[in-house]
């Protein structure tokens, strides 16, 4: 049997681990070393098996994961979420709609700490929903902004996607966070356009909320210091050159932590929360990233990824139909598994392709990133949907999958224009200093 067989049956083998309910990683490592073993032989495989683990565990640049993880639980803890959302609902409240563009406006700002989709939809699930559903806004329209908002957590950086393409990739983790900034804003923008589209049309589904003074609404900017000064100190310090990204992670870990024990809110139970979160998160990304390197060599040994870049060149297709291809892959394998699945599994294949195109890596960094955006809110796995269908009490989650209809169409509007105009990703990463 040929290695190419061998490797689609592998992935084939994969896809019904996973279907069975195991943990993509432990998948990946199972499928990884029993395809080494056919096609190499037991030391080998058994080598790889003992030695990736502890390769992965003790790379020094993989220390950003961690420190990143403790700075978003700490930014999740000391509840600055609620202060932002706060200065928005002061400032935009009054418009048509506004509490809905509030909310993706906090969203967006604190997901420049926390680096979390689920922690931000969950977070402003408990905090957004109340007041919108106070002015009877429209059930769909409130869940669906929560649940897209939620997903600028990994576009936006720091982004632990982001970071985990960096690593399958070899590419910078810097200069993807810088090039995540300009889409980042640009989708934001496309969301709060949706919101107004929306209320244009069908007002009574946001209506206005209350008109705060100019004093109110320039005092409340008193809660926005702390979310600025972490954003500059991590994502300047990159661009400037002045850190890297684990020395950028650290900063930002210990920034959120000082920020936190200036706000009063540093208690005992909120420091062995955070720890514990981060810890946990780490492992699990720690856990997907093993078994992914552990399937790399399979997939490097079967010619899969090799043998594909080359039918495909040779074969003539133009270049922007095959990004088209890879791209609708991302979005069907979208609607049955979860964001960073799809990543180890599917990126290792396709970047040769990309590469051998003549795209560049960072784009189809954020490209790849929005698509994982979309992921999370694409039925029926949605795992941003499922977060927020468990702190909407009595919503269904039919009702919320309506709500992000029109969002979802934004996302995808954000990647035509990207694939239109891909200095919008390059410009920032490519006069970055050092």
């Amino acid at each position: 049997m040929s290695p190419l067989i061998i490797g689609i049956s592998g992935i084939a083998v994969l896809f019904i681990l996973l279907a069975l309910r195991m943990q993509i990683g432990f998948a990946m490592a199972t499928v990884g070393f029993g395809g080494f073993l056919i096609l190499g032989n037991f030391e080998s495989a058994l080598g790889i098996l003992g030695l990736e683990p502890f390769q992965t565990s003790a790379n020094y640049t993989l220390s950003v994961i961690p420190l990143f993880m403790l700075m978003g639980q700490f930014a999740t803890h000391s509840k600055l979420g609620s202060e932002i959302y706060d200065t928005g609902y002061k400032w935009i409240g009054f418009l048509p709609g506004g509490l809905a563009m509030a909310t993706i406006g906090a969203c967006g700002m604190f997901a420049a700490i926390s680096g979390s989709s689920l922690a931000t939809a969950a977070m402003f699930g408990m905090i957004a929903l109340p007041e919108m559903e106070k002015l009877n806004y429209s059930k769909r329209l409130a869940t669906g902004c929560i649940a897209a908002g939620g997903t600028l957590g990994i576009l936006i950086p720091p982004s632990s996607v982001l970071i985990l393409y960096g690593i399958l990739t070899e590419q910078s983790v810097g200069r993807l966070f810088i090039g995540g900034i300009l889409p980042g804003i640009l989708l934001s923008l496309m969301f709060l356009v949706t919101i107004y589209i929306i209320t244009k049309i069908k007002p009574e589904m946001g209506k206005p909320g209350p008109e705060f003074t100019i004093k109110e609404k320039i005092v409340s900017l008193k809660n926005t210091w702390s979310i600025f000064l972490l954003f500059f100190l991590v994502i300047g310090g990159l661009y400037t050159g002045w850190f890297t990204p684990t020395e950028a992670a650290g900063a930002g870990a210990f920034g959120a932590f000082i920020i936190t024990l200036l706000k009063g809110r540093l208690t005992w139970k909120t420091l062995m929360m955070s720890l514990k979160d981060a810890a946990s998160s780490t492992a699990m990304i720690f856990g997907i990233l093993i078994g992914a390197m552990i399937f790399q060599y399979f997939m490097t040994l079967s010619q899969i990824p090799s043998t594909l870049a080359s039918a495909i060149v040779e074969a003539g297709f133009g270049k922007y139909l095959v990004i088209a291809f890879i791209i609708t892959g991302f979005i069907i394998l979208g609607c049955f598994m979860e964001g960073l699945s799809i990543m180890v599994l599917a990126v290792p294949i396709v970047f040769p392709i990309v590469v051998n195109l003549g795209f560049d890596p960072i784009w189809f960094g954020i490209i790849i990133t929005l698509t994982m955006e979309m992921s999370l809110i694409t039925p029926p796995v949605g795992v941003n949907v499922f977060v927020l269908s468990g702190v909407a009490k009595g919503i269904p989650m039919s009702t919320i999958f309506k709500g992000i209809l029109p969002f979802w169409v934004a996302m995808f509007i954000c990647i035509v224009i990207l694939l239109i105009f891909p200095e919008i990703v390059t410009f920032l990463p490519n006069t970055m200093m050092g």
